[in-house]
């Protein structure tokens, strides 16, 4: 790239995150393209699937890249998930491919309701939930090195990071956070909290509420239909968290 600044103009070189299409298929059957940042692929399918409530219960047997042919052809952008039949057969997601949500308002906050248990959000520490942006920007190397790329993590009652994933999509980011800890048997996510680098959009909730999180924290703004979704699925709901401050907008 070509710098310009104090010192006048030089080429000098940068990174940049890296952005590539991936094909989720459960069961053989194809669900959805969505533009991610390559790394921890097999942890976004489940997750994706496991927020969209796809597997339906069903457990993950395998997970491989391609499942059609060889995933050298397909350049390590086709990603199998397989329960073996058990889970129902999806209904494509063939939307816009994006980083960025794709189906918010496809699911209205009755129709989650209807598939998910209200959670109970245990008590806050007002304190701990401020200073967790900073503990995951700690862990947050691509960010680093690039500055464009979005971050989520799960982390315990005492602000601690257990999981944190980095992806050029928010949502692709939680789906990776949730898709390790369903591999690793971990969900329900009972006592912990999310954390998300972006604004809390109605999905980041809904992700949330399917993983079990009673808690979501941004560093931005939440929608105004995050809020609602919070509220009816029982989560405590923080933006704007910084080191001195925050808001909660749902409890």
């Amino acid at each position: 790239m070509v710098k310009h600044d104090d010192n006048g103009a030089r080429r000098v070189p940068d990174e940049l995150i890296v952005e590539e299409p991936l094909e989720i298929r459960l069961d053989d059957h194809l669900v959805t393209t969505t533009m991610r940042t390559p790394g921890h692929d097999f942890e976004l399918a489940v997750g994706f699937l496991h927020a969209e409530g796809l597997l339906a219960g069903a457990p993950v047997k395998t997970v491989r890249y391609c499942g059609t042919g060889s995933a050298v052809e397909t350049e390590f952008n086709v990603v199998s998930v397989e329960t073996g039949g058990v889970a129902p057969e999806p209904t494509p997601r063939l939307t816009t491919t994006t980083s960025s949500c794709g189906l918010c308002g496809s699911e209205t906050i009755d129709d989650l309701c209807a598939r998910l248990t209200k959670l109970s959000s245990p008590p806050v520490d007002l304190d701990v939930l401020a200073k967790v942006p900073g503990r995951v920007l700690a862990e947050q190397t691509l960010f680093s090195a690039t500055g464009g790329v979005h971050a989520a993590a799960a982390f315990d009652p005492s602000g601690a990071p257990l999981v944190v994933r980095e992806d050029i999509g928010r949502h692709n980011a939680v789906d990776k956070v949730v898709g390790r800890m369903l591999l690793d048997g971990e969900l329900p996510a009972d006592g912990l909290g999310l954390f998300v680098s972006g604004r809390a959009s109605f999905e980041i909730v809904q992700k949330a509420w399917a993983a079990g999180f009673a808690t979501v924290v941004a560093v931005s703004a939440p929608s105004s239909l995050a809020v609602d979704t919070a509220t009816a699925a029982g989560i405590t709901l923080v933006g704007f968290a910084r080191e001195d401050r925050l808001n909660i907008y749902a409890e």
